[in-house]
């Protein structure tokens, strides 16, 4: 016979990997599903030949290892730092998993209400991910920003839920699950769809539909059918072992694996080329027109300028020009201290404008105020780079030979505008003190792609 087990906690711990503490259920509950098979645990932070390796978020590096004299265990006890934000995982604490019967999950109708129409270049993107799906395939969507890529996935969802498997959707910036969640539940709004990021109310939900932040997926393990990895080419993921170790951690081994970018990385394109990577390209946007290409102007020393308390009349006329047409706009800064140091000189301009950077408490509702129309402009960092879209926005860098300005960081900014069918067009200027490799090569991939897209016949006359 089957043994007992309870539902709830099943529904809390399947295709998870939690502390005790994470878990709301009694000990005796934990001990008993134990002892019956239906849990498992391990040590969450394992040693061998005087060396650690943390299983939560596979950190190997033994800086990043503390000891310290445990009052659990009684003995000195290493932790791992590299995931402390998630809670101590030392070796003495046991990280517990689900290994019971799976969760089955009911398939409404209709699964999706979304009856939108996809450009030529995205049927094909959605026909290929629907195989990848069925296939159990790794695939990579390299797709122009403003291509449509949420959309793209939607049949790959549907087809993923049908056959009652379990998917997330997975980014690297909150603020992206922030920008997609409303979306997807808007599309399967009889599914329940959970949005992961740190101090989430939703992050305890096993749902068959998730979207989560990277950093979020630490707390899985053989949890997904299905991966969808947006902006993979993003900071931190990119930049981070540990985020790709929760990623691989968190699907099952016969996954289905699809990647989504406007800018993969120049490893990624090999494999493409090679062969070694599936994939499949989107060079235009949804609506038929061309990105939006680059304006490159000379503004002088700018850091020097903007110290003596001055604006370079450069950029002052171009936000002065916004502000009487009334066209939200982004403006990107190098770094914080920058934003803060030139914020009182772009008020004298208009008092309205206001800060985002990745610190600032009021960020979601600034960005919303923005969409709102209730404030004219924002000056950020690279924050915003991504996941953004607003109607009518134009956008300028400061500063843009700064190193932070990647390639991949000024495509994503120039991909904010221009993004809407009703207004497909719009400037992106880059203000410079001197031009930059990065600056060159963005534009030569914007244009590009516009190249790629015309050749298709993907771009209209």
């Amino acid at each position: 016979m089957p043994r007992p087990f309870s539902p709830e906690l099943q529904n809390h711990l399947s295709g998870r990997h939690l502390l005790s503490s994470e878990i709301p259920f009694s000990e005796a509950m934990i001990v008993e599903h134990l002892k019956n098979g239906h849990i498992s645990h391990t040590s969450g932070v394992q040693s061998g030949n005087g060396k650690f390796t943390c299983l939560r978020c596979g950190n190997k590096d033994q800086a990043m290892f503390h000891t310290i004299p445990c009052k659990v265990c009684n003995r000195d006890c290493a932790y791992c730092r590299s995931c402390i934000m998630m809670g101590r995982v030392s070796e003495c604490a046991r990280l517990y998993q689900w290994i019971g019967p799976g969760l089955l999950y009911a398939i409404p109708d209709p699964v999706m209400c979304w009856d939108g129409k996809l450009s030529d270049g995205q049927k094909t993107a959605s026909q290929r991910a629907v195989g990848a799906v069925n296939e159990k395939e790794e695939l990579l969507v390299w797709a122009v920003c403003g291509a449509g890529k949420t959309e793209v996935l939607f049949p790959a969802i549907k087809t993923a839920l049908l056959a009652g498997k379990r998917i997330c959707l997975a980014t690297p910036r909150t603020d992206v699950v922030l920008e997609l969640s409303p979306r997807l539940k808007k599309a399967f709004p009889k599914i329940d769809v959970a949005a992961l990021y740190g101090g989430s109310a939703e992050r305890h939900k096993s749902s068959q539909l998730i979207i989560s932040t990277t950093h979020q997926l630490f707390r899985f393990i053989e949890a997904f059918d299905v991966i969808i990895v947006d902006e993979v080419d993003a900071f931190p993921y990119s930049a981070d072992d540990s985020l790709q170790y929760a990623v691989n951690k968190a699907k099952k081994s016969s996954a289905a694996t699809i990647y989504l970018t406007a800018t993969p990385s120049k490893r990624m394109q090999r494999l493409y080329r090679s062969g070694k990577l599936k994939a499949v390209t989107i060079p235009a946007r949804y609506h038929r027109q061309p990105i939006p290409v680059p304006e490159i102007k000379w503004c002088g020393n700018w850091r020097k300028k903007f110290l003596d308390k001055k604006m370079p009349p450069v950029i002052s006329r171009w936000v002065s020009e916004r502000l009487r047409q009334n066209i939200p706009f982004l403006l990107f800064f190098p770094s914080i201290q920058v934003l803060e140091q030139v914020m009182p000189l772009f008020q004298t301009l208009s008092p309205t404008l206001k800060i985002v950077h990745s610190q600032h408490p009021e960020r979601k509702e600034r960005v919303l105020a923005l969409r709102k129309g209730e404030v004219p402009g924002l000056l950020t960092t690279t924050i915003l780079e991504r996941g953004v879209t607003i109607e009518r926005l134009e956008v300028a860098v400061i500063g843009s030979e700064h190193e932070v300005f990647s390639e991949s960081a000024l495509v994503q900014i120039a991909g904010r505008v221009g993004r809407s069918l009703a207004h497909p067009c719009g400037t992106i200027t880059f203000f410079h003190y001197g031009k930059s490799k990065a600056m060159i090569e963005a534009i030569h991939h914007i244009r590009m792609m516009n190249e790629a897209a015309l050749k298709r016949g993907l771009l209209d006359a």
